[in-house]
């Protein structure tokens, strides 16, 4: 089994962050890689008391997986609740039981904060991160997913 620690991400973590997305964001359909949108977004998360980011790194201190979480306030389980985002390991780590590891991080810090639930999408076209999902127990729901671009 490979050795890796897991840690809450800081401001110093970011650029490699921003590599651990681009990875996510080639497989992923829906999102495209922007190196400014995504220094913004970490950085607003990792400021955040509502957000975390947990980085995984291995034995050479190198960035090999990440995740993110939000709470956000349900009124359907009228407690927080977690959104869980960003779930990516390098390809040559997979199958270590990092990605387990990286959930069980950011579910921990927000469950420490309240949280009832949590929820995440992936990607329907990812059968390796579906299948993943299936072995962890997360239930597939009866929503789905929408989103409307907002102009500023």
């Amino acid at each position: 089994m490979k050795s890796f620690a897991i840690t809450p991400a800081s401001e110093a973590d970011i650029p490699e962050l921003i590599d651990l997305l681009g990875v996510l964001f080639s497989i992923e359909q829906d999102f495209t890689p922007d190196t400014d949108k995504q220094r913004r977004g970490l950085a607003a998360l990792v400021a955040s008391s509502a957000g975390h980011i947990a980085i995984a790194r291995d034995e050479d201190a190198r960035a090999v997986g990440m995740a993110t979480a939000q709470l956000v306030i349900s009124t359907a389980e009228g407690a927080p609740s977690a959104w869980i985002e960003d779930v990516v390991v390098r390809e040559d780590w997979r199958g270590h039981g990092l990605g387990r590891a990286l959930l069980d991080a950011v579910l921990d810090w927000a469950r420490n904060r309240g949280a009832v639930r949590a929820q995440l999408l992936a990607d329907l076209d990812n059968a390796p991160a579906l299948a993943f999902y299936d072995r962890l127990d997360w239930q597939t729901t009866r929503l789905g997913a929408r989103r409307l671009m907002l102009d500023r």
